[in-house]
C-alpha cells in the first residue's frame, strides 16, 4: 500500500487523532479501528490483517490519497 507521505507507518490512534476523516473511508470497508482502545496498530497492517480483496485495498489506498491531497498534504 503506498500512502502519502508515511502515514502507513503511523500507528492507529495517530492517524485517528491526525486523520479523523480516514475513519470513515476505513469504516465503508468494515474495518473498525474507531472502536480499538489499543490503537497501535499501523494503518498499512490494518488494512492488510484484513483480508481484503486487492481491488478493496486499491479503492481504500485511493481514497486516503486523495482525502490527503484535497487537504494539500
Amino acid at each position: 500500500m503506498e500512502l502519502t507521505g508515511r502515514l502507513g507507518e503511523m500507528a492507529m490512534q495517530d492517524v485517528m487523532l491526525t486523520y479523523p476523516e480516514i475513519c470513515g473511508v476505513l469504516s465503508h470497508y468494515d474495518i473498525g479501528c474507531i472502536d480499538c482502545k489499543v490503537g497501535i496498530c499501523l494503518l498499512k497492517d490494518v488494512v492488510a490483517i484484513h483480508g481484503l480483496s486487492k481491488e478493496n485495498e486499491a479503492n481504500i489506498e485511493r481514497e486516503i490519497n486523495e482525502l490527503l491531497a484535497v487537504k494539500g498534504e
